[in-house]
């Protein structure tokens, strides 16, 4: 069962502040506004084993790693029960839909930047993009300039001041990615450090002669009042570089930080498996329900020789799947699997 910690919350005129409990479910909106729905772990005497805490938005709780709760007062151990396929597949859903309410609170400007931190193939950009489409469908519309832009692949230093500068008014949203390079570079980091300062005033110099800038009538200092969204596979407490993670941790200080904790190859089969029964993964394919679990048999069995575990792969086999229905497994072998050594 997942576990949250709440940031800052209320329980029957109680203040409820920086305590762990087990997670029944995530949060809803009330007549008397959001809640979550938790364990109550004896911190509230005479209580119902279930109780909902208020809590006026969803960064004002956060998910806790591991299997167990933290409690704030010893307590016996509990015997831990094996996670099943359905309550893994809840788990997961319950960390993207985490990521869709984050996305929404960066685009509206609630906060000032995320980081979401996953592995490949895994559906870590198709949240944030669709949330992006809508909060700029009436711009699309109308022929405006669009406020928010996703930004992939490398950028250079002077290429993100650029970008920066383009969407530094207060309701532009920028998402970069997978552009790790942008991570992994001092003079960027710096740049990024100064857009999601705490401070009321973000200003951004660049103080490097430069006739781009110039040519493009782009100042050499600058306030930005827009937010950021980073979306990478890097693990930021994985780093081996210690100046590297100087840097990294004051970035991660500034944001928002969500890890997906999709590290296990059973995880990776599961989210394959919570897409396609939400009905998003085969949508159009008009496959049976047995058709997709052999697709689904057939990538468990050869997961450790799969190119990659992910929903690209999971679409690739569909396709043989549909292409040649007696003939798919073997063509799957072939173009999807890694060769013997």
């Amino acid at each position: 069962m997942s576990a949250i910690r709440i940031v800052r919350g209320e329980y029957r005129g109680k203040t409820v502040k920086n305590q762990s409990f087990a997670l029944v479910s995530g949060f809803q909106t009330g007549a008397k506004g959001g809640y979550v729905t938790v364990q109550n772990d004896g911190t509230f005497p005479n209580c119902p084993s279930t109780i909902r805490i208020r809590v006026d938005a969803i960064t004002d709780y956060e998910m806790v790693s591991g299997n167990s709760v933290v409690a704030n007062t010893p307590a016996p151990k509990a015997k831990v029960e094996a996670e099943t396929e359905e309550q893994a597949m809840t788990r997961i859903r319950e960390r993207f839909e985490i990521l869709t309410e984050m996305s929404k609170a960066c685009i509206g400007g609630d906060i000032r930047a995320m980081i979401v931190s996953g592995p490949p193939g895994v559906g870590k950009s198709y949240g944030v993009e669709q949330e992006i489409e809508k909060a700029t469908l009436f711009d699309r519309l109308a022929g405006k300039r669009l406020r928010a832009e996703v930004v992939k692949g490398t950028a250079s230093p002077i290429g993100l001041y650029q970008t920066l500068y383009k969407y530094s008014d207060e309701n532009c949203v920028l998402v970069f990615d997978d552009c790790d390079s942008i991570l992994l570079d001092d003079v960027c980091l710096n740049l990024l450090k100064g857009a999601l300062d705490s401070s009321k005033k973000r200003k951004i110099s660049w103080l490097s002669e430069s006739s781009t800038l110039r040519r493009e009538g782009i100042p050499d200092q600058f306030d930005f009042k827009g937010s950021v969204i980073f979306i990478t596979n890097l693990k930021f407490d994985k780093m081996k570089s210690q100046k590297l993670r100087d840097h990294l941790d004051a970035l991660q200080s500034r944001c928002h930080y969500l890890d997906l904790t999709l590290d296990t190859m059973q995880d990776k089969i599961l989210r394959i498996k919570q897409i396609a029964k939400d009905g998003v993964l085969f949508e159009g394919y008009e496959f049976e329900p047995e058709t997709q679990d052999s697709i689904f048999e057939f990538m468990e069995t050869n997961q450790t020789r799969l190119r990659e575990m992910s929903l690209r792969m999971a679409l690739k086999i569909a396709d043989l799947r549909k292409l040649s229905p007696g003939n798919w497994k073997r063509l799957s072998e072939t173009t999807c699997m890694k060769t013997a050594d």
